[in-house]
């Protein structure tokens, strides 16, 4: 069953049309990979899901209700997460201190960055961002300070803090990008495990193949804002159309 239905999805900027009537259906518990070349509409397409952008035309359905026109925050209290290309943490405060962010805002709906000193002395928040430090391997690095963390532990602090809004929907923008590929790998077994043990669905926009292959049960390509193919990655590989998109290589070529 599709917990995420785009259908008919269009969006031009300008002369412009960077998105053509997409449609896309992303199964409940699944990980859905999008790839494409450089300007294909990946991006686009994921600043739809999230309310960044609005669509000309079409719909984007999440569980049964629409997103557009909600406000980002609102996206995120459906149970929609993001993570960006370039971690998205509070470089001067800790590990610690980033944790309980997402713990208190799940608790209590809002937080104030002033508030960060009394959260300090709440149990339950305390215990729950130890737990989510402790599942992620990042317990022993609480008291540092997140901006010297090199960027893989950025981004498995920013994954941390997702998973602690218990969002059902996780949408990962190039998790890997700029990491070395131990870092990758890590991230990899990271995603596994996740996907393994939590009820959520995973979406990923990605250019690394080796990490795609990994991780998705189904791969959407897309090239010049319009869906190529959509299979799963065994048939994806050698696919006429996608060699083609990748690499220029006509089917005769190929």
């Amino acid at each position: 069953m599709a917990i995420l239905e785009v259908k008919n999805v269009g969006k031009r900027f300008g002369g412009l049309q960077a998105l053509g009537d997409v449609n896309l259906n992303v199964a409940e518990n699944s990980c859905h990979a999008i790839i494409g070349p450089n300007g294909a509409g990946k991006s686009t397409l994921l600043n739809c899901l999230v309310g960044k952008l609005i669509p000309d035309t079409g719909s984007v359905m999440f569980d049964g209700h629409s997103v557009l026109g909600r406000k980002p925050y609102e996206i995120n209290q459906m149970g929609i997460s993001r993570v960006f290309q370039t971690p998205e943490i509070f470089g001067d405060l800790t590990v610690m201190e980033n944790m309980l962010i997402p713990c208190f805002a799940k608790r209590d709906g809002a937080f104030r960055m002033h508030a960060i000193e009394s959260i300090k002395h709440e149990t339950d928040i305390i215990g729950k961002a130890e737990g989510m430090l402790e599942e992620m391997k990042l317990i022993e690095k609480r008291h540092m300070t997140a901006s010297s963390m090199s960027r893989g532990d950025k981004r498995r602090l920013e994954i941390a803090m997702c998973l602690a809004q218990e969002p059902r929907l996780l949408l990962l923008d190039e998790p890997t990008a700029g990491m070395a590929r131990a870092d990758t790998n890590n991230t990899i077994d990271l995603l596994k495990q996740i996907k393994e043990e939590r009820d959520i669905t995973i979406a990923i926009i990605e250019h690394d193949m080796h990490v795609v292959f990994s991780l998705a049960d189904r791969i959407t390509v897309l090239a010049q804002g319009t869906p190529l193919v959509e299979d799963t990655p065994d048939k994806i590989k050698g696919h006429p159309k996608v060699r083609e998109a990748y690499l220029g290589e006509t089917q005769d070529a190929a």
